[in-house]
């Protein structure tokens, strides 16, 4: 029963949309089982957190736009986090993101709280990747091992860690087996919103990628692609970003032919149509997300995923089974790739199979089940 566990206060870093997105969803599932409140900064502006649950907001400023900036108001945010915990009565503090903050979770410990702390993804791989575009190599790549550093200092310290998958624990050198790693505190999908409308035999030869529409997702490889595929496959880019005006003159002329689509912005309720709308969607991204939520909405739908096998993405797109996994980047071998898929004979059942995968493991009541067992254990 919900009253028997302990509430939970959800720390996290400064909130982009992408991650308002996932804490909401975890906020979600805890208050379904437990009491729950989140401490955070810069939480946008229209977010749906502010009129459901608790908030406690540090500050409206973001991370920052420099380097300096950035480490100062880390560890700025990091002392206020200290001063909020104080005064919260929360048994378990949750740290969401926020995997580098050591002097909050050193305090809550201090506090006699017990910590938890989940990464989202890889925060220093994302934050050297960054940091390359405005900064020597060198530089950016030793203050990212700073930021892994302060990381794995924030993982000792903390009672447990608790990762999407088994894999993800693996790709952050944590060993899924250990007492205090959570390898299955998983996304979910709202299976009734993201369901199979389409039947999978009737669809077109339509291969898609859903997401930003930037470096880090392997755009410029996509549009490679996109060039070279039959004239019987067309190639749909589904989102926005800062590479949109380079894919519109990059690949003007199969536009106009019809052979590629840029869809632009999609609100996320009409995410499910475009799923329903592809035969393939394409995630060729670099290991920066533990397991992107658009993999699980895909398979929902029913559309199998073709996607590099990193974090905790093995996890769940299971090669041959649910759906492809593709070592390189490289466009040649993501084309020929993706022309083996659509001439196999089987991908109604592999459609089958994703759905079945997110009913009986990332839905609303299996993360649920799987977080009230990691409190369970806790208390």
């Amino acid at each position: 029963m919900a009253e028997e566990l302990p509430d939970v206060c959800v720390v996290t870093h400064p909130l982009a949309a992408a991650g308002e997105n996932a804490t909401r969803s975890l906020l979600d599932i805890l208050a379904a089982i437990t009491g729950v409140a989140l401490v955070t900064a810069d939480l946008p502006a229209d977010s749906e957190i502010r009129d459901t649950r608790e908030v406690v907001e540090l500050t409206r400023k973001g991370a920052g736009d420099s380097v300096a900036v950035a480490a100062g108001r880390f560890l700025l945010n990091q002392l206020r986090m200290c001063r909020v915990l104080a005064d919260r009565d929360e048994e378990v503090v949750l740290f969401y993101g926020a995997t580098s903050y050591v002097l909050p979770i050193l305090a809550a410990r201090l506090l006699g709280k017990t910590v938890l702390v989940e990464p989202r993804g890889d925060v220093p791989l994302t934050l050297r990747l960054t940091w390359e575009q405005r900064l020597p190599s060198p530089v950016a790549r030793t203050l990212a091992g700073l930021v892994r550093l302060l990381e794995r200092t924030g993982f000792a310290l903390a009672d447990g860690v608790v990762t999407y998958t088994p894999e993800m624990a693996r790709e952050l050198d944590l060993h899924p087996e250990a007492p205090d790693v959570y390898p299955t505190g998983a996304r979910y999908v709202r299976t009734d919103e993201f369901d199979i409308e389409t039947p999978y035999d009737e669809r077109d030869r339509v291969v898609g990628f859903l997401g930003r529409l930037d470096e880090e997702k392997g755009i410029r490889e996509l549009a490679a692609v996109a060039r070279d595929l039959p004239e019987d496959i067309t190639f749909r880019f589904i989102g926005d970003g800062d590479l949109r005006e380079w894919l519109e003159a990059e690949l003007a002329d199969e536009i106009a032919a019809g052979r590629v689509e840029l869809t632009g912005w999609v609100d996320h309720d009409d995410v499910p149509e475009q799923l329903n709308d592809l035969s393939v969607l394409v995630l060729p991204s670099q290991p920066t997300e533990g397991l992107p939520t658009t993999i699980l909405e895909a398979l929902a739908c029913g559309t199998p995923v073709l996607a590099s096998p990193v974090s905790g993405v093995p996890d769940v797109v299971r090669d041959g089974e649910t759906g492809f996994l593709v070592e390189s980047r490289e466009p040649g071998q993501l084309r020929t790739t993706i022309e083996a898929i659509l001439d196999r004979n089987d991908l109604r059942a592999v459609s089958a199979r994703g759905r079945e995968l997110i009913e009986s493991t990332y839905s609303f009541e299996s993360a649920c089940d799987r977080y009230r067992s990691i409190l369970q254990e806790l208390d």
